[in-house]
């Protein structure tokens, strides 16, 4: 088979979806692995690394696009990149479809197979291929707070850890999750007062016997949500519901409750962000104010610390790549549940229930119409 790495062309994406010991692996199973020059260059990694493991360099991305049979990236292929797409080809990449139905709609005219890193799951129902890259989300989320609630960057002047006689920042996160508990980590570790807000009263439980003193757990619901955000200096939106869009959990007129300068990270910007008044930002020009509340709703985040998100990231997705390489989705998809969960599009057809009535589109299961014949 035919593997393909593009290169990423997300504003600031420094990912990239394979590690030359991918390649390797690939190509000792006796696949082609096609590599766009420079696709590794923003995670430091040199075209003589994926040479050297058995690769093929080609010089642009509309090659790699023609010739592979199965793609694999880290984003969603942006608007530049659908003119590439065909049918019958496999992509393997992180979609949120939930947030986005002009990408939902290309990716169904387009043919192609759509495997989602987020909506793959493990033999213990876990999302293994979401899971690294929420913990580097949840890290993020408190370094940038942080930095965002400085009175330069238009945040309240306040330092996330105070100083003696001086109380530390007030940090709500809304989700307790992995992103939550990575967040409620750091921002404990730095000294600040940490609210973990969820509905799920055993997971407060588990939070509330591995976190610090520092760290209080809250069952979550609209008068605690309201509370919480009034109190606090950075709001942590870290809410998740597997292939739909997120919850609006804090509304536009909830804002004149927080403080001036309070500071809210949208991490759950991916699946359409679990403030209101939310919306998808860049690295480059990451924040807006609205209410005098700073937002950061940065759809990429672990893109900016592309070298250790790469290694966490295709430490990951290669053993299932390797898999759908080797025997085909079809396949891999009829053994293991967990994968064909992974399948959100199929040749036009909606095969996520969570995307199909986010839009209102007709679900079909995605061996409804299988083809026997097909490779991929």
């Amino acid at each position: 088979m035919n593997v393909g790495l593009p290169k990423e062309i997300k504003s600031d994406e420094y990912r990239v979806a394979l590690l030359p010991v991918g390649a390797e692996e690939l190509t000792a199973a006796g696949h082609t692995v096609l590599i766009e020059a420079g696709a590794g260059q923003g995670s430091g990694i040199a075209d003589a690394e994926y040479l050297a493991a058995g690769a093929t360099i080609v010089g642009t991305a509309a090659e790699v696009w023609a010739r592979a049979d199965l793609i694999v990236k880290v984003k969603e292929p942006q608007l530049a990149e659908w003119p590439h797409l065909r049918r019958g080809q496999t992509v393997f990449t992180y979609f949120h479809f939930a947030a986005d139905e002009a990408l939902t709609r290309a990716i169904m005219q387009s043919g192609i197979t759509a495997i989602a890193y987020e909506t793959l799951r493990d033999s213990r129902n876990n999302l293994p291929l979401l899971t690294p890259m929420s913990e580097v989300a949840g890290r993020m989320s408190i370094q940038e707070g942080a930095k965002y609630l400085e009175r330069p960057q238009e945040g309240r002047g306040i330092l996330l850890a105070g100083v003696p006689g001086v109380a530390p920042a007030e940090v709500a996160i809304l989700g307790g999750g992995v992103v939550g508990s990575n967040a409620a980590k750091v921002a404990a570790g730095l000294g600040a007062n940490v609210k973990i807000l969820d509905v799920n009263v055993d997971r407060l439980r588990y939070l509330d016997d591995i976190m610090p003193p520092n760290v209080t757990t809250l069952y979550s619901d609209r008068h605690m949500i309201l509370d919480s955000i009034t109190r606090a200096d950075l709001v942590i939106g870290a809410v998740l519901v597997t292939g739909a869009r997120a919850p609006r959990l804090v509304r536009r007129a909830d804002l004149a409750r927080m403080k001036q300068g309070a500071v809210i990270v949208d991490v759950a910007i991916d699946q359409g962000g679990c403030i209101e008044t939310s919306r998808p930002t860049t690295h480059r020009e990451p924040t807006y104010v609205i209410d005098d509340v700073v937002h950061y709703c940065v759809t990429n985040m672990p893109g900016a610390v592309g070298r250790t998100s790469t290694y966490a990231l295709c430490n990951v997705t290669l053993p299932y790549l390797l898999q759908l390489a080797n025997k085909g989705w079809r396949q891999v998809a009829a053994a293991n549940a967990g994968v064909a969960e992974g399948i959100n599009i199929d040749q036009g057809r909606v095969t996520n229930l969570a995307v199909a009535e986010t839009f209102g589109i007709p679900y079909s299961p995605w061996n409804a119409l299988a083809d026997s014949s097909s490779t991929l």
